[in-house]
């Protein structure tokens, strides 16, 4: 035996032995979950026994949606989460620049601002980052990805500024006198990263290395990456650099990729690789196809069936026409590909199941286990069919720690009770995972699992929880983290618990989730992560 955890409280998450005071572990799989005394007797003179000394132990962290380059990338870039005013972002970018030595000409990112945070309760605009420099192309992202706001120079540089053009899924806003204000929408932020430059393989391959690291950390030992719209270029050297980190064993956490691919195009480019979902290893696999359907709430732009709340001029942006959609599923779902479409407004969510029930008419699959991410914003008709296809609704608690203040300003407070129905979604027998939407939100996951248990952002605000009666237990806050992500992937047979024939992927924490108060698990730390039978963290 290689390795032997016992003396513990083993939270095992499968149905057949919940609880047990002993793992024992062998060639990167756990071969018997029990007690002291049983689990033992399997020592050996080379085994490396651990007493837990009573801590608790849980299966492994998979988080079932998240951006690993862009949150690599961000480690790049300006940090301007947490802003509270226009003149903290200039200033914060101002200091970037000059700390970095980025020389004139060169381009300046920066990304996580939030206007709803800001003093002036406006988005910034290019003559605000004028202000920051004159001499840098500027681009900086808002905290959901799916707004950004640019410079002239950048605005220039990308041949926008004069005679802006519509662009099909996006928008580019414009002042009274029909110039750009610099805020570009959904699609429209391509116009100007695309003029980025690109990395190189190498490069690549050390950001996936970093930001994996950082996760183990957490617990995390699986996430669910989108990851091929990160870096501009060649999506084939996204996937080459995984390949080869793999390879070489040097990926230091386990990644089921989420293959994003907008056009039809890219897709069919893709399919001609001979790649398929589930195609790779334990360490890297090829997931779903993924597809932006449209914005976030913070943004305006997730799209809704009535105008928001607080701008009766919108109702969202939807990426894709109907026949779009319909044709990039189909396509997939034929070929093999499972599909997770991005939806946070009921109207996305509406076209997206419309796409759904159309491939599955076309060709009956006993169990395709097609994903909503996110899935915000529902109706009492969405959920029955979530439940009814058995649609796996990939939610991220997190976030309820940004929207719960400006989800009634959106879409008024009658539609925001249809808000985050956690809960009703699993009474409905919904499968349901847990992600984190990182960088858009931290990627620790018990942040999301005290989100997702209090309904309270990080504050403890508020007092009650927002929607209380939609508050999960920490079991089943626990099971959308381990076992509903490792359902996602087709691997519910090989993590998500920690069962017998199991991969040995096993968190260690510093407190008891299940006995202190709901209210601290966000303060519980990882003291230990094993990944495959081997410690790759403690503390």
């Amino acid at each position: 035996m290689d390795l032997i955890l016992y003396n513990g409280k083993i939270i095992t998450m499968d149905g057949n032995l919940p609880q047990a005071e002993a793992v024992a572990i062998k060639n990167g799989k756990i071969i018997k979950v029990g007690s002291n005394g049983e689990i033992l007797s399997y020592r050996e003179s080379n085994t490396e026994a651990i007493d837990l000394k009573g801590k608790i132990a849980l299966p492994g962290f998979n988080d079932s949606h998240m951006h690993l380059l862009s949150f690599a990338l961000s480690l790049e870039k300006a940090d301007l989460n947490g802003c509270i005013d226009i003149q903290e972002l200039i200033k914060r970018v101002r200091d970037f620049i000059e700390a970095n030595g980025i020389k004139k000409g060169e381009w300046v990112q920066g990304r996580g601002w939030n206007h709803e945070l800001f003093y002036e309760k406006r988005m910034p605009t290019r003559h605000d980052l004028d202000n920051i420099s004159r001499e840098h192309p500027v681009i900086l992202t808002r905290t959901c990805g799916h707004i950004a706001v640019a410079n002239t120079y950048a605005l220039k540089l990308a041949g926008i500024f004069e005679n802006p053009p519509a662009v099909p899924g996006g928008s580019i806003d414009l002042d009274e006198k029909g110039m750009p204000t610099g805020v570009l929408r959904e699609n429209a932020m391509e116009l100007i990263y695309g003029k980025l430059p690109p990395y190189d393989k190498s490069k690549i391959k050390k950001l996936i290395v970093e930001a994996a690291e950082k996760f183990i950390k957490s617990g995390l030992t699986s996430v669910q990456s989108d990851d091929l719209e990160s870096i501009k270029g060649d999506f084939e050297e996204i996937l080459k650099a995984y390949f080869e980190l793999e390879g070489e064993n040097k990926l230091p956490i386990r990644v089921n990729e989420q293959v994003l691919l907008p056009t039809i195009e890219k897709l069919e480019r893709f399919l001609s690789l001979g790649l398929r979902t589930g195609h790779g290893s334990e360490y890297f696999k090829i997931g779903p196809l993924k597809l932006l359907t449209d914005g976030s709430l913070g943004g305006r732009t997730a799209a809704l069936t009535f105008p928001y709340e607080d701008d009766k001029d919108t109702k969202g942006i939807a990426i894709y026409t109907q026949d779009q959609l319909d044709e990039l599923v189909e396509k997939a779902y034929l070929n093999g590909m499972q599909v997770a479409c991005h939806a946070i407004g009921d109207r996305a969510m509406e076209m997206v199941f419309n796409s759904y029930e159309k491939a599955m008419k076309k060709l009956p699959k006993k169990d395709p286990r097609f994903r909503i991410i996110h899935c915000q914003i529902t109706t009492e008709e969405l959920i029955e069919k979530f439940s009814k296809y058995k649609v796996i609704a990939d939610i991220q608690p997190i976030f309820v720690s940004s929207d719960l203040s400006i989800v009634e300003k959106r879409i008024g407070r009658e539609r925001a009770k249809w808000t985050y129905n956690w809960k009703t979604l699993i009474k409905k027998g919904v499968p349901v995972a847990g992600g984190s939407d990182c960088p858009v939100e931290p990627f620790n996951p018990l942040f999301g699992i005290y989100a997702a248990v209090t309904r309270k952002n990080l504050s403890g605000f508020p007092e009650d929880g927002w929607l209380p009666e939609q508050k999960l237990s920490v079991k089943e806050a626990v099971y959308i983290f381990t076992m509903g992500s490792a359902y996602c992937t087709f691997e519910e047979n090989i993590k998500g618990s920690i069962a017998s024939g199991k991969l040995a992927d096993i968190a260690v924490l510093s407190e008891d989730i299940f006995k202190i108060a709901p209210d601290d698990i966000k303060d519980v730390e990882v003291e230990m992560t094993i990944l495959g039978g081997k410690i790759v963290y403690s503390k």
